[in-house]
């Protein structure tokens, strides 16, 4: 027996047609729509009328006061905006180099890693290599290893253990978790505690996923006790203005505990755990040769164990 597939051939979108239908979702109007795109509005219908055939679904629910997206609709208008974003990216990256930049890394670390090392380093190659540009982006740990592995990021920076095998990780920096206290807290009394006194108290926090929030939790319910995470923010600034309004006590990074000594009334204290030491690592994608300006920030950030 002979079987005969069908082949549907790989469809092609223009950028006019994909941009009008955008205007008319943000329009709610095929005439506005057709109007803000500068097109005839027997054009536009045309284009719109072909689009929906080709792909064999309705984009559009038409209406007495104007039309609003299908399901289907909505399922072209995210792609619609992430293209855009895309292509936007891409012209600015490009228009760089012909203002002098030989080239763009884009970096993703963990909150602590920028709050703690991060800024020192990305000044000393900004110095040493003004060509090349860097964009930062803040994630979780998990979230710097899922980027990097998946292409959307160039080298990344987080807490230990590296669990995605195409990352090719080394040592970066150490650092140490402390306590933050509002001056005249109970806690403030001894100088360093061990975890377990802080759970009769409410914790302040980054938000889920962050590691300190990973250790803590797992910690708690080792030790059979719940973590009162009261609040989750993004950002160390505004964990220490909680913590020194009284709304609770946290962990994070002893660098950090200490300069907001200087700016709150807060107080650092030592956290007696073996946990609270960190080690960081930097990570980029596994591959056989690295892109020049990816080599020198890898360098830079760790010249005494270079990536190959």
């Amino acid at each position: 027996m002979v079987r005969v597939y069908a082949h549907r051939p790989s469809m092609r979108f223009d950028l006019t047609t994909l941009n009008l239908v955008l205007a008319i979702a943000d329009t709610r109007s095929i005439t506005r729509g057709a109007e803000r795109e500068s097109l005839a509005l027997a054009a536009a219908s045309k284009r719109l009328s072909d689009l929906e055939s080709r792909l064999g679904v309705s984009l559009f629910d038409r209406h007495a006061r104007g039309v609003t997206p299908t399901e289907a609709g909505r399922a072209l208008l995210r792609h619609i905006r992430s293209l855009n974003a895309s292509l936007h990216a891409l012209e600015s990256e490009v228009v760089e180099f012909s203002r002098g930049i030989k080239g763009h890394l884009r970096v993703v670390a963990n909150a602590s890693a920028i709050a703690e090392h991060l800024p020192a380093d990305l000044a000393a190659f900004a110095q040493a290599h003004p060509g090349i540009r860097v964009s930062l982006e803040e994630l979780t740990s998990t979230e710097v290893q899922i980027a990097l592995a998946e292409g959307r990021a160039d080298v990344g920076i987080f807490i230990a253990p590296a669990t995605e095998p195409e990352l090719d990780s080394r040592p970066y920096r150490e650092g140490e978790l402390a306590i933050l206290v509002p001056r005249g807290h109970a806690l403030a009394l001894k100088p360093s505690h061990r975890f377990d006194a802080l759970l009769d108290n409410d914790i302040v926090g980054l938000h889920a996923g962050a590691a300190a929030h990973s250790q803590m939790l797992e910690r708690a319910q080792a030790l059979g006790r719940p973590l009162k995470a009261r609040m989750q923010v993004h950002g160390f600034d505004a964990i220490a203005q909680l913590v020194e309004a009284g709304l609770g006590v946290a962990v994070l990074p002893a660098v950090v505990a200490r300069r907001f000594a200087k700016v709150f009334r807060v107080q650092p204290l030592v956290l007696q755990e073996d946990w609270a030491h960190r080690s960081y690592l930097l990570a980029v994608r596994r591959q056989p040769v690295l892109p020049p300006p990816l080599q020198r920030f890898v360098e830079t950030l760790v010249p005494a164990r270079k990536l190959p």
